[in-house]
């Protein structure tokens, strides 16, 4: 009697044992199942979004993979610790209810985040295609914010849900914070001068900038939160903190609408008589100019009596803008004026010096004095 009752209570065990381990295979089967389902699923759906003009949808399925299939995870193995602690009456697995939330909330903050960077890739590469004129500084800022605020967020979440008090900790961070303010203030200065930078748009990533009040001149490479990255035009590197900007002049030529020639020339003072036909003609050859923007200021003047020479400028504009093209464009602009000049049998002048030999000039005066007399 005594050996039956062992075997059945043996068997029993077992049975048991067999039961909670299938219920456990089961569930790791079903999140294999579920994962191969959503995979073949999106990326189905994803062929076929990608197809319409929004770029809304197709940013959603991408961002939606990666955290989906660990979140099928979390789930399955929560439900099978769970399994497992009704089974075994270990404590150890009553922890994972609240590492299952805290694993659900990770996944979904970073489904939003990858969600953000998906759109704003969309969004610049759609305008593009279109030819269409966005910021990317400005768009990197906003997503930048929006991270910043997700995972913000995820975080005061993530320590209610494990029992801390998130009023407490705000309080705990708000008198902390003026110790950290002291500490760090010029971090927070950077911080907060590249948060200017963003909403007042000086410059963006891409731009050519110089100071006059510093040694600074380059391409914006990047814009960040502390530092902006210049990169000069021998190729080197400048790591410029955010906070010098609220304090210095910044020019920035790449936003310019034209770019100026502005050139004095002389003349020999025997070709005076031919000053003013010069003149009108290199207008003229200046209007008739296909890269001289004529709808901009334009002056040919004479200008001064020089020591050897009457001088007139030329002040006008070009069309483009391009650093290359124009330096071209101002080539050919002086050669067509000195033809102009050569075309009337003047010449420009260069500097010389007469000296009055004259026998009525005292002896002995230096050559200084002579050509006074």
């Amino acid at each position: 009697m005594d050996i039956n009752r062992y075997l059945q209570e043996s068997f029993a065990f077992l049975s048991l044992s067999q039961d909670w381990l299938l219920q456990v295979f089961l569930v790791i089967v079903a999140v294999l199942f579920f994962n191969f389902f959503q995979r073949r699923f999106l990326r189905r759906l994803r062929v076929q979004l990608e197809k319409t003009q929004n770029s809304w949808d197709d940013a959603f399925v991408v961002a939606l993979g990666p955290p989906l299939t660990l979140l099928i995870w979390i789930i399955g193995l929560a439900f099978a610790a769970h399994i497992v602690q009704t089974a075994t009456g270990a404590e150890i697995f009553t922890a994972f209810s609240t590492a299952r939330d805290v694993g659900v909330i990770g996944c979904l903050s970073w489904f939003l985040v990858r969600f953000t960077n998906k759109v704003e890739s969309n969004i610049l590469a759609l305008a593009e295609r279109r030819g269409r004129k966005i910021d990317p500084t400005t768009a990197d800022a906003i997503t930048k914010l929006l991270r910043i605020s997700i995972i913000i967020t995820a975080t005061l979440v993530v320590l209610q849900t494990m029992g801390f008090s998130v009023s407490g900790v705000m309080a705990f961070g708000g008198i902390g914070g003026i110790a950290v303010g002291f500490a760090a203030k010029d971090l927070l200065a950077n911080f907060f001068g590249g948060l200017m930078i963003y909403l007042d748009r000086p410059f963006a990533t891409g731009d050519w900038i110089r100071s006059p009040d510093r040694e600074i001149e380059g391409t914006v490479e990047n814009i960040g939160w502390r530092l902006t990255t210049v990169r000069t035009f021998d190729k080197r590197p400048i790591y410029i903190p955010n906070s010098i900007f609220a304090n210095i002049t910044v020019e920035n030529p790449s936003r310019m609408t034209h770019r100026r020639i502005y050139e004095t020339i002389g003349i020999r003072y025997e070709d005076a008589s031919k000053m003013q036909t010069i003149i009108d003609d290199i207008k003229a050859m200046l209007l008739a100019h296909d890269e001289i923007d004529t709808t901009q200021t334009m002056i040919v003047n004479f200008n001064d009596y020089g020591a050897s020479s009457l001088d007139f400028f030329v002040y006008t504009f070009t069309k483009t803008t391009n650093w290359v093209k124009f330096h071209e464009i101002k080539q050919d602009v002086l050669l067509k004026i000195y033809e102009v000049i050569c075309s009337h049998g003047a010449d420009i002048a260069f500097p010389t010096t007469t000296i009055n030999t004259s026998e009525s000039a005292p002896l002995g005066l230096n050559t200084i004095e002579r050509e006074k007399v």
